[in-house]
C-alpha cells in the first residue's frame, strides 16, 4: 500500500544475525578453507602476501591470544595505521579475544591521537612506525606519558615477535555476545568534535551482510576494499561483508587510482565501492581507457551527496549497475540503499528504500512529529543496527537517540510513497536567506551537471543584511576555470534570484573528513578567516 506518512520498515529477510564477528570468520573458515580471503594489493605483485580462510582464522587466532597475554577481555585496544593486513587481524584479534577495538585515522597528529587514546581509556595502542611522511612512533612515544590508561604500544614493524608473546597465553579464547560492544569508531568530523560511537557485533555483522546481499554479490566474488579500514566503509561494510559472502578481498594500501585499476584489471573484480571522489579519481586517471574491468558487477558510492549526472556518467562509464548508500557510523553504518534492478531514475535521485529490519521516518525538526510524504523533515532511524550511544558522552547520546529509540540523523530528507528517501543536506548546512530555507544539495546537482564543474560545495556564509548569503566552492573539470558569471548566468536559467550564489570560489582541494566527506564548516571558517577570495 501507498504510504501516507513518512514512516517506512525494510523488508523482513535477511534476518538479523545474532553472530560475532569471530563467529562469521569461523563459519566462513568452515565453509571455504581453502579459498584466498584476503590479498595485499601492494605495488610490486612479487611482495603480496595472501591468506586463505583457513589462514586467515588462524592468524586472527594467533593475534587473539597475543593480545590476551597482554590485556583482559573488555580492555579497548587501539589501531592506528594505514591499510595492511595486520589491521584486519587486529580486527577479528580484538573479537575473538572479547575486547573492543578503537580505530584511529592515521593521517591525525598528537593532539587528536592523544584526545582519541584517552577519551576511549585505551590500554594498548598497535601502530605502524610511520606513514607518508607522519612520524607516528615517535608521536605515540610522545604523548604516552599523558594518557594514564596506555600501558603498551605494539610496532606493526616487529609483529612476529608480538604474535610470538601469545604463546603464553594456554587458556580458552572467551565467548563474546552478540550484543558486545566490539568497535569504538570515532565520528569523521563534518561538524568538528569527534564523539566514540560505540558498536557492537551484532549491528556489523548483520549490516554488512545486508549491505553485500543487496548489492548483488555472489558466494566467493573478489571485492575491493579502497576505503581506509579505520571507517566503518572499511573495516566494517568491506571487511566484513566480504566474509559473509566468503570473497576474496583485495586490501589497498591507500588509495591511488592506477594501482586500483591495476588490481581490479590483474584479480577480475566484481564490485567497487568508494566516495564520489575516489570514483572521480578513477575515471579521471590516464590509465582508465585502457584498463579491463569487464569483470565489474557492482559499484557502490555514498558519504556525501552524489549527484544525479554523476550517478549517470560513472554507471556508463564503468560499465556496471550503481547503487547509492545512505548512513552513519552511529547505524553501523547503512539506514538506506538502493538495489541494482531499481530504475535509473531511482538510482540516481534517491537513497532507496530501508535497508532489511531497518525503520525510517521523516520528522519535524522541533516537534519530533512524523511529516505527511513528500515534506522535508530530520531523517531519524530505529532498528537493530543502532549504537549502543557514545562512549563516556551520556548528554550526546540522549540528544542523538531518543527515549523511543530513534537515532536523529541530522541530516534533511523527504521520503516518497514507496518509502524511497532522498536526502535533502545537512540540517546545519541548510541555508537561510532573509527567512527563505535554501537547500544545498539542488544547487549542488544543477551546478554539477555543467560541464565545466568537476565538483561542487554549496555553502552559507554569514552576512548582515540576509543572516547568510549562497556562496558555491567549485573545483573546475580537467583544463578548465571557474568563469563566475557564465555559471552565474546558467543558474539564473534554472533557479529563482534568492538561491543562486552570489559568491564564487575556485578549490583546487577541498578539506576533507578521513572517509571522504566535504568540510563544509571547514570552508566556511576559513572564508570567515580570510584564506577565500572571491573570484
Amino acid at each position: 500500500m501507498a504510504l501516507t506518512l513518512s514512516h517506512a520498515t525494510g523488508v523482513d529477510k535477511p534476518e538479523i544475525r545474532n553472530k560475532t564477528i569471530g563467529d562469521a570468520l569461523r563459519e566462513a573458515a568452515a565453509d571455504a578453507p581453502d579459498r584466498v580471503a584476503l590479498i595485499e594489493g601492494i605495488h610490486d605483485p612479487t611482495q603480496r602476501r595472501t591468506w586463505t580462510y583457513a589462514e586467515l582464522l588462524a592468524d586472527s587466532e594467533r593475534t587473539a591470544r597475543a593480545l590476551l597475554a597482554r590485556f583482559n577481555p573488555g580492555d579497548h585496544i587501539a589501531i592506528w595505521a594505514h591499510n595492511v593486513p595486520e589491521w584486519i587481524l587486529v580486527e577479528f584479534g580484538c573479537a575473538l579475544a572479547g575486547m573492543v577495538i578503537v580505530t584511529v585515522n592515521p593521517a591525525y597528529q598528537a593532539k587528536e591521537l592523544k584526545y582519541v587514546v584517552s577519551q576511549s581509556n585505551a590500554k594498548g595502542l598497535i601502530l605502524v612506525d610511520e606513514h607518508r611522511g607522519n612520524p607516528m612512533l615517535a608521536t605515540a612515544r610522545d604523548i604516552q606519558p599523558e594518557c594514564e590508561d596506555l600501558r603498551e604500544i605494539i610496532r606493526i614493524s616487529e609483529w612476529d615477535d608480538f604474535i610470538s608473546g601469545g604463546e603464553s597465553f594456554t587458556g580458552d579464547l572467551p565467548t563474546p555476545k552478540s550484543d558486545d560492544v566490539v568497535m569504538l569508531q570515532y565520528t569523521s568530523g563534518t561538524t568538528g568534535f569527534p564523539k566514540g560511537a560505540a558498536l557492537h557485533h551484532r549491528g556489523l555483522v548483520t549490516n554488512s551482510y545486508h549491505y553485500f546481499d543487496r548489492l548483488g554479490m555472489s558466494d566467493g566474488s573478489v571485492s575491493i576494499t579502497m576505503m581506509p579500514l579505520f571507517h566503518t566503509a572499511g573495516s566494517v561494510m568491506s571487511v566484513l561483508g566480504a566474509v559473509a559472502f566468503r570473497c576474496t578481498q583485495v586490501l589497498v594500501p591507500m588509495f591511488e587510482p592506477a594501482l586500483v585499476l591495476k588490481l581490479c584489471e590483474t584479480y577480475g573484480v566484481n564490485a567497487l565501492m568508494g566516495v564520489p571522489t575516489m570514483m572521480v579519481g578513477l575515471v579521471e586517471d590516464p590509465n582508465f581507457a585502457e584498463t579491463d574491468l569487464s569483470a565489474l558487477g557492482a559499484l557502490c558510492s555514498g558519504g556525501s551527496l552524489v549527484p544525479e549526472q554523476m550517478v549517470r556518467d560513472f554507471e556508463e562509464r564503468l560499465g556496471a549497475p550503481f547503487t547509492i548508500v545512505y548512513g552513519q557510523t552511529e547505524s553501523s553504518p547503512i539506514d538506506n540503499m538502493t538495489s541494482p534492478s531499481d530504475s535509473i531514475i531511482d538510482k540516481a535521485t534517491t537513497i532507496g528504500p530501508p535497508m532489511p529490519q531497518v525503520e525510517i521516518k521523516i520528522a519535524h525538526p522541533e516537534t519530533g512529529e512524523t511529516l505527511p510524504i513528500g515534506e522535508i523533515g530530520e531523517v531519524c532511524t530505529r532498528g537493530y543496527h543502532v549504537m549502543h550511544g557514545y562512549y563516556k558522552m551520556p548528554e550526546q547520546t540522549a540528544e542523538t537517540i531518543d527515549s523511543d529509540g530513534w537515532l536523529h540523523t541530522g541530516d534533511l530528507g523527504a521520503m516518497d510513497d514507496r518509502g524511497y528517501c532522498t536526502i535533502e543536506g545537512r540540517l546545519k548546512d541548510m541555508i537561510i536567506r532573509g527567512g527563505e530555507n535554501i537547500y544545498p544539495k539542488e544547487l549542488e546537482e544543477i551546478l554539477f551537471a555543467h560541464d565545466k564543474v568537476a565538483e561542487v560545495a554549496v555553502v552559507g556564509l554569514p552576512d548582515e543584511k540576509w543572516g547568510e548569503t549562497v556562496a558555491a566552492f567549485v573545483r573546475p573539470t580537467l583544463g578548465e576555470t571557474v568563469n563566475k558569471d557564465e555559471l552565474f548566468a546558467y543558474m539564473r536559467e534554472n533557479l529563482a534570484a534568492h538561491k543562486t550564489p552570489k559568491q564564487w570560489f575556485e578549490v583546487k582541494e577541498y578539506p576533507l573528513t578521513g572517509s571522504g566527506k566535504i568540510q563544509k564548516f571547514v570552508l566556511r571558517d576559513q572564508w570567515v578567516n580570510g584564506e577565500w577570495h572571491e573570484l
